[in-house]
Parts: structure tokens; C-alpha cells; sequence
């Protein structure tokens, strides 16, 4: 495999085997060279093109040495209909020597700076798919607990959505709010908006996302928990998504839910 498969892929940080693509001579600190490993292809949606787009860099990428066993690596990609360009950044890893015959990498970090010209392909329209973004943003930003906030407010959200759809009574007697539990449960138990395998921990992972925000947490373990945590809020919204009764409703509101499927579906 050649690296420019692995950087295709980014942010996969699975280790993997690839040829050698340093000429057997460590590139020093602070170095620069350029490589020749093939282009990376990368899908987002064009804004000059108003749809979804295969960028590719050149035959050529800049990689910058930093040490034995990591690189810097930057690209440009073009939108191969209209030549918009974006620009990503790899930080390239291997516990083994990097300039090695063949050595096994890993993604240790990736980042774009789409200009305002790009748009990752998951997340383009509507409420959520824009707090997704922002989540993306800041997980990307290695700030976990700042990704857990956009994925709590998700959460929050479109219960309350759901409990005012539904006429359930979001206040008490004296007027103030009902505790969120409570409210879950009672949103849940008119219209089940918690998944089937995980119904009865709903408010588990309300806990959870809010562990991590009060500050009980570490950003590092905040950072491991961002994609299952992901995975179990797009699955409520999903499960919203399905009932038919909100589905008038909820085009309505304008939420842009038709690609939680996609959404959810790449978090790799």
C-alpha cells in the first residue's frame, strides 16, 4: 500500500504497512522534502459547484521531518470539476525508524482548512447536521470536553422538540423547568426516541456527555468517548427520524435530518 491510501482515509488512524516513501534516510528535523507516494483523493461537498466533489493533490506532496518516527505532511487538493482548492495536514507516526524499507504509520492527527470553499460531505444543512460540524471542529481541535457540549446540545434539543410536538409539559407547577431526566423519560414513554438497544441507559448518556463538561473527566478520555458518544446521539435523532407522526413536523422545522444515515455513518 502507498501512503497516499492511508492520508486518503485520514482521519482512520488504524497502523498500517506502506512503501517506503523516505529513501531509507531519515528526514531531519525541520526538514523539508518532497514525495512522490500518489495523489490523495478526498470527497467534500464544492461550494463553486454546489455538490459533492472528488478533490485530488498533485503527484507531489511537502513532508516535513520531525524526527525518527513522525512527519508533517501538506497537501493541497483541487476539486477535480472546477479546481477550487482546500488544504489538509497530516501529522504521520510509526513506532518503527519512518524512513524505513516499508514501515508501518498511523494518522496521528489531520486537519483541513476548507477556506469557506468546502464542506465535509456529512455535514452541509439543517440544525443538527450543523452542531455535528462544530462537534467535528472541535474534536478535530483536540478539545474533547468542547465537542461533548455540541453533542449534549443535540441531545437536549431535540427532546425538547419532540416533547413540545407532542404536548408533553416541559415546565412544573411553579413554573420552572422539569429536570431533564425526567423529561427524557417522559418524552421517551409517549414517543420512543431512545434507541431499542440502549432504551433503558437514555439518560446514561445525557450523564455521561455532562461528566465530561462539568470537568470530571479528562480531555483525553474525553476525546476517546467523542465517537461512541456520537454514534448513540445521531441514533436518537434517528430514531426521531422514523416516526412518521414527526415526519411533517420535523420538515417543518427545518432540522435536515435525510442524511443522519451518512452522518452516522462516518465516524471512522
Amino acid at each position: 500500500m502507498r501512503l497516499s491510501d492511508v492520508l486518503s482515509r485520514a482521519p482512520e488512524s488504524t497502523a498500517t504497512r506502506v512503501e517506503g516513501f523516505l529513501g531509507d534516510r531519515t528526514l531531519k528535523w525541520g526538514k523539508h522534502k518532497r514525495i512522490k507516494v500518489g495523489k490523495v483523493f478526498r470527497n467534500f461537498y464544492c461550494k463553486a459547484c454546489n455538490d459533492q466533489r472528488t478533490f485530488e493533490s498533485g503527484d507531489e506532496l511537502y513532508c516535513l521531518g520531525l524526527g525518527e518516527h513522525a512527519v508533517s505532511i501538506d497537501a493541497t487538493l483541487r476539486c477535480t470539476a472546477c479546481k477550487t482548492s482546500v488544504e489538509t495536514w497530516f501529522l504521520v507516526a510509526s513506532n518503527e525508524d519512518i524512513a524505513g524499507f516499508a514501515p508501518e504509520v498511523r494518522i496521528e492527527r489531520y486537519t483541513e482548512n476548507l477556506q469557506g470553499r468546502a464542506e465535509r460531505i456529512d455535514v452541509t444543512t439543517g440544525q443538527f447536521a450543523d452542531l455535528v460540524k462544530r462537534a467535528y471542529l472541535a474534536y478535530d481541535a483536540e478539545l474533547g470536553a468542547g465537542s461533548m457540549v455540541y453533542l449534549r446540545w443535540i441531545l437536549e434539543s431535540i427532546t425538547y422538540e419532540v416533547a413540545e410536538i407532542a404536548e408533553i409539559p416541559t415546565t412544573g407547577k411553579k413554573g420552572g423547568r422539569v429536570p431533564f431526566r425526567d423529561l427524557l423519560e417522559r418524552v421517551n414513554e409517549q414517543r420512543r426516541i431512545i434507541p431499542q438497544r440502549f432504551s433503558s441507559n437514555g439518560y446514561k448518556l445525557f450523564g455521561e456527555l455532562s461528566e465530561v463538561i462539568h470537568g470530571n473527566s479528562t480531555e483525553e478520555d474525553a476525546l476517546k468517548k467523542f465517537k461512541p458518544c456520537l454514534q448513540l446521539v445521531l441514533g436518537v435523532v434517528e430514531e426521531v427520524k422514523r416516526d412518521n407522526v414527526f415526519a411533517a413536523a420535523i420538515d417543518e422545522l427545518g432540522w435536515g435530518v435525510d442524511d443522519i444515515d451518512e452522518i452516522a455513518g462516518d465516524t471512522s
